[in-house]
């Protein structure tokens, strides 16, 4: 009980410490005694509202709909305590919606305010936002002149939970000639840079924004190390970047890599990932030479890729993109499992999805499986957004009545319900 109150007694001294600094415009604000409050009753109150969190918000709100005068007074109070605004928690907020709402000259101004600073914004928690908000409000050449004070200092900015989301930034909204020192940088550490949390990010912008010349010394870079970074928690998502927004040379040289180890890359955790992104985003030739690598494993082989909580999915991912012969197949191949996949949680998501292409009417479907009738049923695979699968509760029903059966009668199985 003593405690507690000594715990009160603290909150309560601080709250009435942080009260004295207030003037009584802003109290008398904050506890609603001005309802029909503007922005030119503010005068001299401007940046002590904006460090406040409810001020802040009232000039954030006021400033969308603000004329030109009204615009002016603000500014007028900010632009000296620009910089102290924007590493504030609250006044960095006022500081985006100028860059925002303000005039040209308004947001000419405030970006000569962060010369000087670019790279003490960037680290820093609040101002790495206004920084982005420049960027994306700012003229061509004021957005080089700024970037080139990063010059330097990428390394740095990009592995940092801040700084990343600026040099992000200048790659997405600055042209690629004035970002070779960002390219410059990355020489001999894109496996580094594509293993790290922060690093697999810029990389994958730079893959996105910036011109052949400048990516392809990152792909080859990427090409060598493409094994490691396959089975890495977040250079897995680099190499699924590359196949899906890459050129076919690259795509295929990834593809020549996960040939042969399917298998073994198939039951990693982000490994998988990868083999499901080859299956979906290969010419039709190499996706055939995949499915056909699985179809010719040893039996054993195949269940354990059925029954593994990472490898089931490639398995379904196989079944749902495979042309009509290949799909045949599989299903021959799958079928004297059918019993003791019922028995595993990831079998029964691939019996899900047989039950699922059976239903369609699909012509080599129903030769595999002799006439099978099923209900609809979903099943989930992995994407390039999380490095793990999710799951789903599967039900396969039947209709004796009309003497249709189930995948699970395929084997001499009781027709029940296939519950996770």
């Amino acid at each position: 009980m003593l405690f507690k109150i000594i715990i009160f007694i603290h909150v309560y001294r601080r709250s009435i410490e942080k009260n004295v600094g207030r003037s009584t415009l802003l109290e008398d604000f904050r506890n609603s005694r001005l309802p029909n409050l503007t922005l030119h009753d503010l005068t001299e109150h401007i940046v002590e509202f904006s460090q406040d969190q409810h001020g802040s918000r009232f000039i954030q709100q006021k400033l969308e709909r603000a004329s030109d005068d009204e615009k002016q007074l603000v500014f007028n109070e900010i632009i000296g305590q620009a910089y102290q605004l924007m590493t504030d928690v609250f006044g960095n907020y006022v500081i985006q919606k100028f860059f925002e709402f303000g005039t040209p000259q308004q947001k000419q101004a405030l970006a000569q305010t962060i010369r000087g600073s670019v790279l003490d914004l960037a680290l820093q928690m609040y101002g790495c936002r206004v920084i982005q908000k420049a960027l994306e409000s700012i003229s061509t050449e004021q957005q080089k002149e700024i970037v080139k004070e990063l010059d330097g200092h990428v390394l740095k900015c990009v592995k940092d939970q801040n700084g990343n989301h600026v040099v992000q930034k200048c790659i997405e909204c600055i042209e690629p000639s004035a970002l070779q020192f960002i390219i410059n940088a990355f020489q001999s550490q894109v496996q580094a840079l594509s293993t790290h949390p922060y690093g697999c990010r810029v990389i994958q912008r730079i893959l996105e924004h910036c011109n052949p010349e400048q990516t392809s010394s990152i792909l080859q870079e990427l090409h060598t190390h493409t094994e490691a970074l396959v089975q890495d928690q977040y250079g897995n998502y680099v190499v699924q970047h590359v196949l899906e927004h890459g050129r076919p040379e690259d795509k295929t040289k990834i593809i020549m890599m996960v040939r042969g180890k399917v298998l073994a890359l198939s039951q990693h955790k982000f490994a998988s990932n990868v083999v499901e992104r080859c299956i979906t985003q290969a010419m039709r030739s190499e996706r055939s030479m995949l499915i056909e690598e699985v179809c010719n494993y040893p039996d054993n082989a195949l269940y354990t890729m059925m029954k593994d909580q990472y490898a089931n999915y490639v398995v379904q991912k196989m079944i749902e993109v495979a042309e009509s012969q290949q799909r045949k197949t599989l299903l021959l191949r799958i079928r004297p499992h059918v019993s003791s996949l019922r028995r595993f949680t990831y079998g029964k998501h691939i019996l899900a999805k047989l039950d699922k292409y059976m239903n369609t009417g699909s012509k080599s479907a129903t030769t595999a499986a002799a006439s099978v009738t099923t209900s609809p049923s979903s099943s989930s695979s992995t994407t390039t957004a999380a490095p793990t699968t999710t799951s789903e509760n599967v039900t396969s029903s039947s209709s004796t009545a009309t003497g249709t059966t189930t995948i699970s009668s395929i084997n001499g199985c009781n027709n029940e319900p296939i519950d996770k």
